[in-house]
């Protein structure tokens, strides 16, 4: 690997402490100093690579995703959230996939349009109890709306009541993960994560208070039924059948998977929300014309699944904010066997790093990368750029299941958000990121409200 440069051990070893505070800067000054592919000597006796190269990011996730796992950074997650999607491998992960992928078929995620924009109404009906300038953390609120929306179009459970509970037990079980994974002794002592340390036993805590929020979900589900309502996710979890052996999800597989789409199905959505609007904010002519484009489909009524597709501008906002601060942040595979890069090897045990975060400000392929600029994703823009150059739900057979949920959710919230409210980032303020498990404002976004 010594064609491929990087900093010297030492170097490495003295970033470190930056690594730790503020890796979103450390891994942007590897790939200004070291270019697209960089080698990075770390603790462990894996080599590390970090790749920003589209090209790089198609072969690990796409061409030879076969030889490449999650990964020892997933192990702590793992423990945390049991085996759903999101950290499972092998064949159990793909039978775990050949049930979810139907759930997920568009004809069934645009009939949860309805309870989307339910509960951002919901949301808007609160809000007009504030003053006109009051202000509010749009972090804080996006999270409780996508926690709503995963209540009620999956689980068709009301989890309003229990948001104050839940999002900062979500919190805990995050910021405990980063806190491991940043942790030299989790990179040269083996089961690091089993430790029992204080970070680790709050998170534990957190972690049995979501399986238990969970767990009454399943069991009153099982006691009530479908009760002539439309199926939600659940229905059609406890209703699937493996192809091959007629069998059932386990009822672990069930509380496993629906740990990881608390987590994954509300913070993901709800962190694009808040960077969405905080963009908005301070781009006046790029909200203009979303606020326009919202008046001339919807003329006032609330939008429909139907009109997801005419409210373009709204979706080439979500997709441009999720390109500059994109949920998922970072994805980590490690080689299985030996392989190759344009002839330089990759021996196995390697750990491959492809950061969207990088992948999304490479300069071969984003002109003005750091601008915000939501004509690139109209139709027909992408046509010339390379298919993985934007990665916001990943690439290949582990792309996110819940990715067209995920784009229909934003979109349709943005409308009927943008429809009634216009929201202004608090004069001074600048929100700083913050990469845990996704990708989230360090300190919320505070932001004034006023109607239209």
């Amino acid at each position: 690997m010594g064609a491929i440069k990087g900093p010297t051990a030492r170097a490495a070893l003295g970033m470190i402490p930056t690594w730790r505070r503020d890796p979103l800067s450390m891994l942007s000054l590897l790939a200004r100093e070291y270019g697209e592919r960089v080698r990075v000597p770390f603790v462990t006796r894996n080599p590390v690579l970090l790749l920003s190269k589209p090209d790089d990011v198609a072969h690990v996730l796409v061409g030879n995703q076969g030889n490449y796992v999650k990964a020892p950074t997933y192990r702590p997650l793992k423990e945390l959230l049991g085996n759903g999607l999101l950290t499972n491998e092998g064949e159990d992960w793909a039978r775990q996939r050949r049930l979810v992928q139907p759930m997920f078929a568009r004809r069934h995620v645009l009939g949860f349009a309805p309870a989307m924009v339910g509960a951002a109404t919901g949301m808007l009906d609160g809000w007009q109890r504030r003053p006109d300038g009051a202000v509010l953390d749009v972090s804080r609120e996006m999270g409780a709306l996508a926690l709503d929306v995963v209540g009620r179009a999956l689980f068709s459970a009301d989890l309003t009541g229990e948001a104050g509970e839940l999002a900062p037990a979500l919190t805990t079980v995050m910021e405990a993960y980063i806190k491991l994974v940043r942790s030299l002794l989790f990179w040269v002592v083996p089961n690091y994560e089993r430790w029992r340390t204080p970070s680790r036993r709050r998170a534990e805590l957190a972690e049995a208070h979501l399986r238990d929020v969970v767990d009454r979900i399943i069991a009153r589900r099982r006691a009530e039924g479908a009760a002539g309502r439309p199926p939600d996710l659940l229905d059609m979890m406890l209703a699937a059948r493996d192809e091959a052996s007629g069998a059932a999800m386990s009822e672990q597989q069930v509380r496993d998977e629906l740990m990881t789409f608390l987590l994954a199905g509300h913070e993901t959505t709800a962190n694009a929300l808040a960077w969405t609007l905080y963009l908005l904010s301070t781009h006046p002519q790029a909200r203009v014309r979303l606020e326009a484009e919202v008046d001339e489909v919807l003329t006032g009524r609330p939008p429909a699944a139907e009109d997801a597709d005419k409210l373009e501008w709204t979706t080439a906002v979500v997709f441009e904010s999720m390109r500059l601060y994109p949920p998922a942040w970072i994805l980590e595979r490690q080689a299985v066997a030996a392989d190759e890069l344009d002839g330089e090897p990759i021996p196995p045990g390697s750990v491959l790093v492809t950061p969207p975060y990088l992948v999304h400000r490479n300069p071969e392929h984003w002109p003005n990368p750091e601008g915000f600029d939501p004509s690139r994703f109209l139709p027909g823009a992408a046509a010339t750029r390379h298919r993985y150059a934007y990665l916001p739900f990943g690439g290949g057979r582990r792309q996110c299941v819940g990715g067209g949920f995920a784009t229909l959710e934003a979109t349709l919230l943005l409308a009927t958000i943008s429809q009634r409210y216009r929201l202004n980032l608090v004069p001074g303020f600048t929100p700083t990121p913050q990469p845990t498990v996704t990708l989230r404002p360090a300190a919320g976004i505070p932001m004034t409200l006023h109607r239209r």
